[in-house]
């Protein structure tokens, strides 16, 4: 993100947009219930040390669940995204050894695995693989039925991905930068869900036609005020009020 923007002949502001989450979703033959993964199980099974669901790293943390001697197969995104940015960004501060191999970014050179294009085709290869997993935004894993498991977050607590559990993990960012720029995987809240992150729009500093300014600016005071009620619906999380308001300020260079 640094390299496009510093690249760029234009000003952007980042414009922060709604709170979402990255899941680890699965499909695992036998086991229909939600399963537990510590930041070590993610880790290694991204990175192909972990093969079988019932490795010795996956049953500690589910005890009296019945895991199948089943091969595991990863899927992740076959193009830049977002998404993939949040969860390498997680495992990044999780694992070392992510941290020095494959490390954090839009598109990175994965281990193992078979990309899928798009929230929608890693959900669609998950449903269709026994065995498979994968990361994936939540609205997805809620619009697909799919089954997505809670994650150890920093603090030790198992914690799945909810609305309440993702602004928990906002509410950690005590500091937030002029710029918005924050990342708030691996936060450090009890109740925090670690894979959590701002969606941001990126929007011109200043518009060339001060009629299009005007109009944007509206938009995104609509966004930041009524439009935040309409977030749950989609699996989404408010801006908190702190934040919804240091926003309405920076809008105001729009126009």
């Amino acid at each position: 993100m640094n390299d496009v923007l510093s690249q760029s002949k234009s000003k952007f502001l980042h414009i922060p947009t709604v709170l979402g989450a990255v899941v680890p979703a699965y499909n695992v033959p036998g086991v229909t219930g939600e399963l537990k993964f510590t930041p070590e199980a993610l880790a290694g099974i991204f990175l192909g040390k972990i093969t079988s669901w019932n490795d010795p790293a996956i049953a500690k943390a589910n005890p009296g669940v019945n895991l199948p001697n089943q091969t595991i197969i990863v899927i992740h995104r076959s193009d830049g995204s977002g998404t993939t940015y949040i969860f390498t960004d997680y495992l990044s501060k999780v694992s070392s050894e992510w941290q020095n191999g494959p490390g954090k970014g839009t598109s990175v050179k994965w281990p193992v695995g078979l990309g899928g294009k798009g929230n929608e085709g890693v959900a669609g290869m998950i449903r269709q693989m026994q065995g498979g997993i994968g990361y994936i935004e939540l609205i997805y894993a809620v619009q697909n039925k799919i089954t997505y498991g809670s994650v150890k977050n920093a603090a030790g607590s198992f914690v799945k991905a909810t609305l309440e559990s993702v602004t928990a993990a906002a509410a950690s960012a005590k500091n937030m930068p002029p710029d918005f720029r924050v990342s708030i995987t691996n936060a450090p809240g009890k109740d925090a869900y670690p894979i959590s992150s701002f969606t941001w729009l990126l929007i011109p500093e200043k518009s060339k036609e001060a009629s299009k300014g005007k109009i944007l600016a509206d938009f995104l005071t609509w966004m930041v005020d009524d439009g935040q009620k309409m977030t749950s619906e989609l699996a989404y999380a408010p801006l908190p009020e702190s934040v919804a308001s240091k926003v309405k300020g920076v809008i105001k260079q729009v126009q």
